[in-house]
């Protein structure tokens, strides 16, 4: 490795790093909601976990917007272009309040009925559609986290999110022991606490925005506010294909977890779980993935076609290096993992099952993710799209409809399929960046 190498490498662990512990606390967050709640019962762990597909599948859609926010800025960064940087924040900010607003009327409004749409059981049809409006009033909070979180990224300073974060779900869990034992609120305490802590982590991450050295926006009087209709154009053309990606494979985990929840109580249980205790596993993929997009991003703004092949190189030998260990762990901890959200010994006996089975895919689930942070960082969005729907689309949700509802078979079968989708993906997404190679000579974004 040379010194040029390794100073690369040592600049993408830098930036890394922050996003992955983020990635780290805010999973702790969904651990400590579902080890409470799921001592309180199969039911009550249902109750919480019936809503989490629709919660990614919005999540997904602002996140997506943040990913041509991110692409915009990070490559304003390394043109050193002020304008433009202040320009994306601006919009970010209206954006913010407009898409909080929407989502915030729209979720509300069908939260009664995703219980039903779900199949879950009757009895916590009530509480499960009270806790998705609990969770979803301060809906613009929410989007404030994603989208001016992702733009502060953008600039390097990963490490004040991060800050934020830990503040989030420090205050997250001590609420949750109020509301859920000492309140005795059961899981709808779990939504209230959450509620709370999006609210705090929002203002935070709104006093960080305008007092990062990037935008400038204290400075900024509100009649010299510039909404640049280009800006927002150029931002919209690279997360809308991200939307739409996002939006197919939550749609996709929806229509997979109602194959699951039309099984017993029990099974459900198992599967939420099991899916819960995983995501530790491969947080490195996801934190890395931001950091991989705002280098790239970076290396374009600079005109440097070497750095950005560099990164891609490093970016993927780093996360298939490091989930090679994490696939390991979660094989060996699986049981212990399954207990500490659960006592009941059926459920524990499913789930570690699961993840033993899922733990040889780890690699393979973590380098697709920083890929999605390689085509996201070149604007290069509209293939992953594709991909999505043939690995979602074509193998998980058309495998697991003849396993289940033509073949009766049970959960194995299931997530048989999501192992294949998670496989199909990361080939296809390898071939395209290589033709992507091959054919560009500097790698600009369009």
């Amino acid at each position: 490795m040379n010194k040029k190498t390794q100073v690369l490498l040592k600049s993408f662990l830098i930036l890394a790093l922050p996003t992955v512990i983020e990635q780290l606390l805010e999973t702790i967050v969904q651990y400590v909601d579902t080890a409470m709640v799921g001592h309180l019962g199969p039911n009550a762990t249902a109750t919480v976990s019936v809503s989490s597909t629709y919660s990614w599948l919005i999540n997904s859609v602002y996140a997506a917007i943040a990913v041509g926010f991110l692409a915009f800025v990070a490559r304003a960064v390394g043109e050193k272009n002020s304008i433009k940087t202040k320009d994306a924040s601006m919009w970010a900010i209206v954006l913010v309040i407009v898409l909080g607003l929407v989502g915030m009327i729209i979720t509300v409004a069908i939260a009664d009925f995703i219980p039903v749409w779900m199949g879950a059981a009757k009895d916590i049809q009530h509480n499960a559609g009270l806790y998705f409006k609990i969770i979803n009033l301060p809906m613009v909070f929410r989007v404030a986290i994603i989208l001016f979180g992702a733009i502060i990224r953008a600039t390097g300073d990963t490490k004040n999110p991060m800050l934020i974060n830990l503040v989030v779900n420090i205050v997250n869990i001590i609420l949750n022991y109020i509301f859920i034992y000492a309140l005795e609120f059961g899981p709808i305490g779990a939504g209230i606490a959450s509620a709370i802590s999006y609210v705090i982590g929002g203002i935070l991450m709104t006093l960080l925005l305008f007092n990062n050295q990037y935008f400038k926006l204290k400075e900024v009087k509100i009649k010299e506010y510039n909404f640049n209709p280009v800006v927002l154009k150029k931002c919209l053309a690279v997360g809308i294909p991200v939307m739409f990606t996002n939006v197919a494979s939550c749609l996709g985990y929806v229509v997979a977890t109602s194959f699951v929840s039309s099984m017993s109580t029990l099974t459900y249980a198992a599967h939420s779980i099991a899916i819960t205790a995983e995501t530790i596993f491969y947080i490195p993929g996801y934190g890395m993935q931001a950091a991989t997009a705002t280098m790239i991003g970076n290396s374009i703004g600079e005109n440097n076609p070497l750095k950005t092949r560099k990164t891609m190189e490093i970016s993927i030998a780093v996360i298939f290096s490091v989930m090679c260990v994490t696939g390991t762990l979660l094989y060996v901890f699986a049981k212990p993992m399954m207990a500490l959200f659960t006592n009941n010994q059926k459920v524990i006996e499913i789930g570690t099952g699961l993840l033993k089975m899922v733990a040889f895919t780890e690699p393979i689930f973590g380098t697709s993710a920083v890929m999605d942070g390689i085509y996201n960082g070149l604007a290069k969005t509209k293939y992953p799209l594709i991909v999505e729907l043939i690995a979602m689309w074509g193998i998980r949700i058309m495998g697991s409809f003849v396993m289940v509802r033509i073949l009766n078979k049970g959960i194995t079968e299931v997530w048989y399929c999501m192992i294949a989708n998670n496989i199909i993906k990361a080939i296809l997404l390898m071939i395209g960046l290589v033709i992507l190679v091959k054919k560009s000579k500097n790698l600009q974004l369009k």
